[in-house]
């Protein structure tokens, strides 16, 4: 059965040659121009996949909107960010708004196929796979973090946090190892992803952030400088 993919590119050219080169790797691909036709057709029926667009006829942060509106309807739903945008504060704010991956426009059509295709095996594993339930950590007091891995949802201090599947599978695999330095690459493996470690640094910033706007005092995930990140109990 062939992967719906959903590709959101303004420029006529580049959304022509991107949609045939995908159709060429077996993709079904339907292309919009705008993100008033995407978000229509998003509400209608999701794809497997979205690539978008950062900005579009000339509406800088037109991207992040169809990405914040796909995140309300999914959190599963694999979002990457294909765009010539490559600054790093844009790159963060993709990922903050729940985006998995975001390439640039001069990678090859090889890698940007590697990158799909590692969002669609991690959802196979979701789809096909029972996760280990993170545990609490050893503590004489009750953690302050709530995980519940059955709906992928973490409450902190009693508020919920809206995470994507990405950052709440990240905040897991840190959660359920207090105090043990987790890698780049294991925290790419346990939320099934292939990424660049840039990219998995923006991810954790953005889970920062996502706490911190219910409780700036937030600190528990410290950065191991050149080693990775551990979860510490406040």
């Amino acid at each position: 059965m062939q992967r719906k993919l959903a590709y959101v590119e303004d420029d006529d050219v580049i959304r022509r040659n991107y949609s045939e080169m995908l159709r060429d790797e077996g993709f079904d691909v339907t292309a919009y121009s705008n993100k008033e036709d995407a978000i229509d057709a998003f509400r209608r029926g999701l794809p497997d996949l979205a690539l978008l667009d950062v900005s579009l006829h000339g509406e800088r942060d037109a991207g992040y909107q169809v990405c914040t509106e796909l995140r309300t309807l999914s959190n599963e739903l694999p979002i990457i960010f294909l765009t010539s945008h490559d600054g790093e504060i844009d790159k963060v704010s993709g990922l903050r708004l729940g985006a998995d991956d975001y390439i640039t426009k001069d990678a090859s059509i090889d890698y940007i196929i590697i990158r799909i295709e590692a969002l669609f095996r991690r959802i196979d594993a979701v789809r096909g796979a029972t996760r280990t339930p993170a545990t609490a950590p050893a503590a004489s007091t009750q953690s302050s973090l709530e995980i519940d891995e059955v709906y992928s949802s973490a409450s902190w201090k009693g508020t919920k946090i809206e995470l994507p599947l990405t950052h709440f599978w990240i905040l897991s695999a840190l959660y359920s190892a207090p105090g043990q330095v987790k890698s780049h690459r294991e925290l790419m493996q346990a939320s099934n992803i292939v990424v660049e470690p840039n990219t998995i640094t923006a991810h954790v910033k953005a889970i920062r952030d996502a706490f911190t706007a219910v409780d700036p005092e937030f600190q528990s995930i410290k950065t191991e400088r050149g080693r990775g990140y551990r979860w510490v109990e406040a």
